[in-house]
């Protein structure tokens, strides 16, 4: 498998994470966003979305990573990143849309630049904008897991809904967002930050990052 891939990008992390809780290997193939090589003949020939993460896996292709997670837990089930029975599955995909639908989209790279390159949003007024929706939108996501705490966001072992959160939290401490607000978001986070698969796939880690 080959992953089309940018460091700093909390959806392409989420996959890596993927990737490492199964034990997959792939190719690590970098696009950097803040050069646009997303829009360049090259990666526009393999991707009709021009985003990361794209996952190649010999003739297929698949973007977007929470379709992405999906597709690599239906062929390769063990371990697991979504539970067995149907109420917990909709709990573990309704915990990552919180973030990747209502926290995410708000603030990735596309929107804060609109904000400042088109609308003429000051620096300030845009990190304003980031910590906002981020601090608002881990509200929902701790009232869900204060009232079912688990080791994990869902249960005694890391799945989808943890693929999505760490990445939202390296993003929300780059932009020096309040936590202290989310403890059970915090806890969750520090558990899985002690797990090999969410360490080692860290964006600074990433070649890339270099």
């Amino acid at each position: 498998m080959e992953l089309f891939n940018y460091f700093r990008s909390s959806a392409s992390y989420r996959v890596r994470i993927g990737l490492a809780l199964k034990g997959l290997p792939f190719d690590y193939t970098p696009v950097h966003l803040v050069r646009n090589e997303q829009t360049s003949e090259g990666f526009a020939a393999v991707s009709v979305a021009r985003l990361v993460p794209l996952l190649k896996d010999e003739d297929k292709l698949v973007h977007q990573s929470l379709a992405i997670l999906e597709y690599l837990d239906e062929t390769h089930p063990t371990p697991a990143l979504l539970p067995s029975d149907a109420m917990g599955r909709a709990r573990v995909r309704a915990l990552a849309l919180d973030i990747a639908c209502e926290i995410h989209p708000l603030n990735n790279l596309r929107v804060l630049r609109y904000l400042t390159h088109s609308l003429g949003v000051s620096e300030d007024d845009k990190n304003r904008w980031y910590r906002h929706w981020v601090e608002t939108g881990l509200e929902t996501v701790e009232r869900q897991l204060a009232a079912q705490p688990t080791t994990y966001c869902h249960g005694e072992t890391p799945g989808l809904a943890d693929c999505v959160l760490v990445p939202q939290i390296f993003n929300a401490q780059r932009f020096e967002c309040r936590t202290e607000h989310v403890p059970h978001v915090m806890r969750v986070f520090a558990n899985c930050m002690k797990l090999e698969a969410f360490e080692a796939t860290r964006p600074e880690k990433c070649p890339d990052a270099q």
